[in-house]
């Protein structure tokens, strides 16, 4: 019960927290823009099974690889993509932080 409350608490606090405080003309648009880094958890659709409670995302999946998460961070240097990158890294952070309470 921990665990899914700081992975989710994580994946829908974080940004909006980060929305508030950093974006707060418009918060709503770039909540919502980091919200949608969760489509990267579309990649698990690709293993078998698709959901296993006892598996780290990290570096499994292909958009959680290592290569995927330097990617995302390099995401965060132009601005014009920088909230897109906000959300792919807090998504990461988020599966990190299952990974060390798994």
């Amino acid at each position: 019960m921990l665990q899914s409350s700081i992975h989710y608490g994580i994946h829908f606090g974080l940004p909006l927290v980060v929305a508030i405080v950093f974006y707060k003309t418009y918060w709503l648009k770039a909540y919502g823009i980091m919200i949608l880094g969760m489509l990267i958890d579309l990649d698990h659709l690709l293993a078998n099974p698709i959901f296993d409670p006892n598996r780290c995302s990290i570096n499994f999946h292909p958009l959680h690889s290592y290569y995927a998460i330097v990617v995302y961070i390099v995401l965060l240097i132009p601005k014009k993509v920088r909230i897109v990158g906000l959300g792919l890294v807090i998504h990461i952070i988020a599966d990190t932080a299952d990974c060390w309470l798994m």
